[in-house]
């Protein structure tokens, strides 16, 4: 009984927080770390898969200089052209949502979260037709990115 329990335990531990808002299209997972820290092992991702990492926007620095609070929000764009050009072959206005974006971001009680847009979402938003495959590959490979980064 207490192995059952002690398993038990450790799989509710160690279980990602993943928060799917399908009318918005976005999902969100909860991180074990800062936002800092969450966004520097997403980087790292980026790196080691080749993706391009375009840009970080700290949306909090850009508040304090405004003379404004916001919680620990930042937006990291990245991409692949090899993924993004045929989704945008598929269907051109995708483009308006390329580069992808993840958010990084503290919510009222302090958790971390990153939330990123749902490829199902990009393809219903911009009625995109015959590139279920490479919508797939793209959903497959933000989960494991949010994933990696957050744990």
């Amino acid at each position: 009984m207490r192995t059952k329990f002690m398993a038990l335990c450790l799989a509710v531990c160690t279980t990602t927080a993943v928060q799917a808002d399908n009318s918005a299209g976005v999902t969100s997972v909860k991180s074990m770390h800062s936002v800092a820290e969450t966004t520097q092992r997403f980087e790292q991702i980026l790196a080691a898969k080749g993706m391009t990492l375009f840009t970080v926007i700290d949306h909090q620095a850009g508040a304090q200089k405004a003379g404004l609070s916001l919680r620990d929000t930042q937006v990291v764009i990245f991409g692949n052209p090899k993924v993004g050009t045929p989704l945008m072959q598929c269907e051109q206005q995708v483009a308006l949502d390329l580069p992808q974006k993840a958010l990084i971001w503290e919510d009222e009680q302090g958790d971390v979260w990153f939330s990123y847009n749902e490829p199902s979402y990009l393809k219903s938003r911009h009625r995109i037709a015959g590139c279920d495959a490479v919508l797939k590959k793209v959903s497959g490979a933000l989960a494991k990115f949010a994933q990696a980064a957050t744990q």
